[in-house]
């Protein structure tokens, strides 16, 4: 089943299939959301530790060797890699948004000159890249992200990173909402269970962005 027919939701189950995008190289780059030190870790619990392997071995196996295969292929054609992570100003977190304050697991106090706050070895900006540090679940709202996209002439953002269902899924919907062409990239993404990630790829699809896999991405992008 090929991205134009995958993750239809009920509203969708009988549109017609979209057309190919046009990524026009200057008009088209790469966003990756908070795959950061701390996403990674190992937790303590054992039973924290079984409960989140299933993701953890999404992450090693096919999100991060995807995204890198993805910032290597934009890199090579000299599109734009962007990076977002989430953190905070100050250390006490005063500055965050309250969706990264209210208690639970979403409760985050990631100062942003911590180590655990930092992308990933693997997926290292490059020197020049732009680096986001955000303080809400959003890059669009929580950065100036908006302009720098606007200044740059960009219409169209593919997109991976975490979690499919909060900061992705957050990110993707205020792209839409002003306008810009946003392809996700299924395998590029992960969220606590892949039922989560499935479920929010339906949501999502054909109406904020389109889902595509990476080898259908780097396929248009040859062309």
């Amino acid at each position: 089943m090929s991205w134009k027919s995958a993750y239809r939701s009920f509203y969708y189950a009988g549109a017609p299939e979209p057309e190919d995008p046009n990524l026009h190289p200057a008009e088209t780059l790469l966003l990756t959301i908070d795959i950061q030190k701390v996403y990674l870790a190992t937790a303590d619990d054992p039973a924290e530790r079984e409960r989140w392997s299933a993701f953890q071995k999404r992450m090693r196996e096919v999100v991060i060797p995807t995204v890198r295969r993805l910032q290597e292929s934009f890199r090579a054609k000299g599109m734009d890699v962007i990076h977002a992570r989430i953190a905070c100003l100050l250390k006490d977190g005063r500055d965050r948004s309250l969706s990264q304050k209210k208690p639970g697991w979403n409760y985050l106090l990631l100062p942003k000159d911590e180590d655990e706050s930092q992308i990933v070895p693997e997926l290292a900006p490059q020197a020049g890249e732009i680096v986001l540090t955000k303080t809400t679940d959003s890059a669009l709202t929580g950065t100036n992200l908006r302009l720098i996209l606007s200044n740059m002439g960009i219409k169209n953002v593919v997109m991976a990173g975490i979690f499919t269902d909060q900061c992705v899924s957050s990110t993707v919907r205020s792209l839409a909402d002003e306008s810009f062409n946003v392809i996700l990239v299924e395998d590029g993404c992960a969220a606590g269970t892949d039922e989560l990630h499935r479920r929010e790829l339906e949501i999502i699809n054909m109406i904020y962005c389109h889902v595509m896999t990476s080898s259908e991405l780097l396929a248009l992008l040859e062309r």
